[in-house]
């Protein structure tokens, strides 16, 4: 049972990483913080504040939320207009929360606005001086963001409310409380008058988010958050705006130039505000400025740059300073960004007057290039082109200086070095054309296009020389998985024991809300079947994330601040902390990994699922992956990192097809998951897209060469949930069925299929057609099978008492129910049937004590990657959930989900449709 009092450590810390990652874009005349005093707050959202972005990402049910209104007041220093607020929280009464109908992401991406009075206004300026204005927008799973009114942009209600507000206040805060970035051209609209004269990105901070909030506005945290993305003049300004969203092929024409890789290599003056920049309450100074370089044993791939600068508060307030340090790479045969990332430190909370000296340290090959057309010299390798280097240091990306090493103009490569030679895996296809450089007369550089390497290679060949060896199936021994973990048999042993029928069963993961695992879960893997249970395979269990375990029965759970957030805090430290705490609250509810952190890049401003991602930017999102995975192991449980790879859009997202250069797929989309890996990781998501033709699933190239070959990882990986697969070779149309694709691919887990539907084959796959036709091979599924079981040895799951079957439910009879006649009672074969009431519930009758199987059937006319559920109580107490996915039909299914002790007596069993669409026919129980 989640216990709010016992949480407490976890809501501070998130509340503290809510504050951090606030981004203040303006500060004039340094009106925040509002240090005492008075304050009017405008805009529903105040109490309508968001947590977080719709879809997986965001369903947690939590104890407890706090809006902004609320995190005001809770402030010792402000007095927050009460008649003000009294007659929002009257409006929003009258005009609630609209949920789009409640259905699976469904949620619009704005609230309609409380249309504000002159009135009104007037009234609350005699209160106060000072005003802050919250606009609100979400985004998420399924739907991409829209560059129109209530999406990107503002609606007319909106700007009124600037207008009005505007008119009466000249010292107006803006508070955007947003899942993205949005348009900001308006701050430039003369009818605000200039009195718009601070601008602070809350983002979305969880459950804690609008305490958070307030904390920065009255000044008791000083804002220290940095953008992680660059905000540039308008939407059509960044460079993958021509090739977003497009429902069949989306060509990533800009290859490595994302955010402000383009924006400072070709359009510096259509920049906002550029990645990396935030301001303080305080003004820091950077000091004694040092750069050297060690010389390592092997090499300039084994050298390090290391600079140190002395930050120091030179300003009236605590607070905190990012330093961060950019490279520069010789333009050479390849063509580079004019800066790129290298590394970051962000110092402790400083007093006015303090310092503190930073070391960052980075090893020479951090500034490689993948060159994958052989132009330098080397095809499909790492190089280090010959030329110079430079480094800059700063604030952001626009506020760096230059440092040199004593004596040197930078650092020299005289020679191109190739650091590592890989293959041409994972290149496209389709021939487009990709943008690059050209150095003008004047130093800067103009816009050209050149063609995009394409494959080369022959996959079938390829995978069929890398075919693994059949472990030899000798029955079963008698080994437990157990006896592999504590060194008394092999895993190749062990291995050997499992039958053609095991072998096709654990490939498949069971779910949603499987009663074999906690209630409400996303799935469950492994021991599905009695044979694999007698083998000691446990059952795993997985959850929704990224920001905080979703359990569709309803079960509280601490809801994060977002990954955007996470990452403008640029204390990857911190994030650890937060998410070890996370890692204790999975551990608790017994779940072995979380379905996340989310990693993918932030192309584009409209993908609508960016929230849970962290950056433009690659190096940075590996750093905040390592950190929220490294946090969930050391409390206990673990991450699936995801999504593998390129799902930068939600339109079409299991169809769509996107089509990267090799170096763009390495250098940017790859990258972050490369350090992931390297750094711990051992579950990852492979996304529902197609990568230059292959989906991701399927994509062997992807899952095998890349992931396992040449990082050497040895994990498991799973499927993003209901997924669609092509041929592993041809590629070509999708379907649910493929799964001797994926297999072959070595993305080990499909999830998932119906629950207690992975050994009956629910969902018709082709694993035993293709074994008889011997299109698969027994080795390739024992390949999986060793992935799956080598995760499932260092999971929770290993100490805990081995599932024997649906769980068993106990309850005691309710005698107030004498009086009421039943709908059913037993038969004289054990049988209790009753056509289910969702309104009242349903009474029965058992005869004598005993044990029965509860059987319930349903209907669900949806596509098969919908899924629905149903909370079911006994006397008031809960029992696990019915869950069913979709059947484009009306025909009833039935499938028993739970075991009930019952006495003789009378009970009262009520069955709550959580999610649209479900219709309930009967329950059933049956005497064992």
């Amino acid at each position: 049972m989640y216990k709010v009092e016992e949480k407490q450590s976890f809501f501070d810390k998130c509340r503290e990483v809510a504050a951090e990652g606030a981004v203040l874009l303006k500060n004039e005349d340094h009106l925040l913080p509002l240090d005492g005093g008075k304050v009017s707050v405008f805009g529903r959202i105040q109490i309508d504040y968001y947590r977080s972005g719709t879809g997986s990402g965001g369903a947690v049910h939590v104890a407890r939320k706090i809006n902004l209104i609320d995190g005001l007041r809770a402030q010792e220093n402000l007095e927050v207009n009460e008649e003000l607020a009294a007659v929002y929280e009257a409006w929003v009464k009258e005009n609630p929360f609209d949920d789009g109908g409640g259905g699976w992401a469904a949620e619009p991406w704005f609230q309609k606005e409380m249309p504000l009075t002159e009135e009104i206004v007037r009234k609350a300026r005699a209160f106060s001086d000072k005003a802050v204005v919250v606009i609100g927008r979400t985004a998420g799973e399924d739907v991409d963001n829209i560059n129109a009114p209530g999406g990107y942009l503002l609606t007319e209600e909106e700007k009124r409310m600037l207008r009005l507000v505007t008119a009466e206040y000249e010292n107006t805060v803006l508070l955007l409380n947003v899942a993205n970035i949005i348009d900001m051209n308006f701050l430039k609209d003369p009818a605000y008058l200039g009195h718009i004269k601070s601008v602070l990105y809350v983002w979305q901070g969880g459950q804690e988010g609008g305490l958070a909030a307030a904390d920065v506005i009255s000044g008791r945290v000083t804002p220290s958050g940095k953008l992680t993305d660059t905000i540039a003049i308008d939407l059509a300004d960044y460079p993958s705006d021509a090739n977003f969203a497009d429902p069949e092929k989306s060509f990533y024409k800009e290859d490595i130039y994302v955010g402000y890789r383009y924006f400072e290599t070709f359009a510096k003056d259509r920049v906002l505000y550029p990645f990396g920049y935030g301001m303080s309450y305080t003004d820091f100074a950077l000091q004694k400025m040092r750069c050297e370089i060690r010389k390592g044993d092997e090499g300039a791939a084994s050298d390090v740059i290391r600079i140190t600068v002395k930050v120091a508060n030179t300003g009236a307030y605590k607070g905190k300073e990012t330093l961060q340090v950019y490279y520069s790479a010789p333009q050479g045969t390849l063509g580079q960004p004019v800066l790129q990332l290298a590394a970051f430190a962000k110092t402790e909370l400083l007093s006015p007057g303090e310092s503190a000296d930073l070391e960052l340290e980075f090893p020479v090959s951090r500034m490689a290039s993948f060159d994958d057309s052989g132009v330098a010299g080397y095809r499909n390798a790492w190089v280090l082109e010959a030329g110079r280097y430079g480094f800059y240091v700063g604030t952001s990306v626009r506020s760096v200086t230059e440092v040199l090493p004593e004596g040197q103009e930078g650092y020299t490569v005289n020679e191109t070095i190739c650091l590592e030679q890989l293959s041409e895996a994972c290149a496209p296809e389709l021939a487009f054309d990709r943008l690059r450089p050209v150095r003008k007369e004047d130093g800067t550089f103009e816009k050209t296009w050149s063609p995009v390497p394409l494959r080369t290679t022959d996959l079938y060949r390829e995978i069929q020389e890398a075919m693994p060896e059949e472990i030899p199936m000798t029955g079963d021994k008698g080994y437990k998985l157990m006896d592999v973990r504590e060194g008394r048999v092999s895993m190749d042993a062990f291995l050997g024991q499992l039958s053609r029928g095991d072998l096709v069963t654990i490939v498949r993961g069971e779910g949603m809300c499987s009663a074999k695992v906690t209630p409400g879960t996303a799935s469950c893997f492994g021991g599905v079947s009695d044979s694999l249970l007698e083998k000691g395979i446990p059952v795993g269990c997985c959850s929704d994330g990224p920001s905080g375990i979703r359990q569709d029965n309803g079960e509280k759970a601490t809801q994060m601040p977002i990954g955007t957030l996470l990452a403008c805090t640029w204390n990857p430290q911190l994030v650890t902390e937060l998410y070890e705490e996370e890692g204790k609250e999975l551990f608790e509810k017994k779940i072995d990994t979380l379905l996340g952190p989310g990693m993918n890049i932030h192309r584009h401003p409209l993908n609508g699922r960016n929230f849970e991602y962290f950056s433009e930017d690659p190096y940075l999102t590996g750093i905040f992956a390592c950190a929220c995975v490294s946090g969930i192991q050391k409390g206990g449980s673990d991450a699936t990192i995801k999504h593998l790879a390129c799902n930068n859009q939600e339109l079409a997202r299991r169809t769509g097809d996107f089509i990267v250069s090799g170096r763009a797929l390495r250098e940017i989309y790859l990258k972050a998951f490369e350090m992931a890996v390297k750094n711990g990781a051992n579950s990852v998501m492979t996304a529902y897209n197609m990568l230059n033709g292959h989906h991701a699933c399927a994509n062997y190239e992807l899952t095998t060469k890349i992931l396992r070959d040449e990082w050497g990882y040895t994990g498991q990986v799973m499927s993003d949930w209901f997924t669609y697969i092509n041929d592993v070779y041809e590629g070509g149309e999708e379907n649910v069925t493929d799964t001797a694709s994926m297999v072959r691919a070595q993305n080990d887990l499909y999830m998932c299929v119906n629950n207690d539907g992975a050994e009956t084959n629910a969902w018709n796959d082709n694993l035993d057609e293709y074994l008889d036709s011997g299109r698969l091979t027994i080795a390739e599924l024992q390949r999986c099978a060793r992935n799956i079981l080598g995760f499932l040895l260092h999971s929770p799951c290993m100490n805990r008492e081995i599932y024997q079957g649906s769980p068993i439910y106990s309850y005691e009879p309710d005698a107030s129910l004498a009086a009421e006649a039943p709908a059913a009672v037993e038969n004289a074969g054990g049988v209790i049937r009753f056509t289910v009431n969702e309104n009242d519930g349903n009474v029965f009758e058992v005869l004598e004590d005993g044990m029965f199987h509860v059987i319930g059937a349903a209907s669900f006319r949806a596509l098969r990657t919908a899924q629905s559920a149903a909370v079911v109580t006994v006397n008031g107490e809960d029992a696990p959930m019915f869950t069913m996915s979709g059947e484009m039909t009306d025909q009833v299914f039935s499938h028993k989900f739970a075991r009930f002790r019952l006495k003789k007596g009378r009970y009262r069993m009520c069955c709550k449709v959580t999610k649209i669409g479900l219709k309930f026919d009967y329950i059933e129980m049956r005497r064992i």
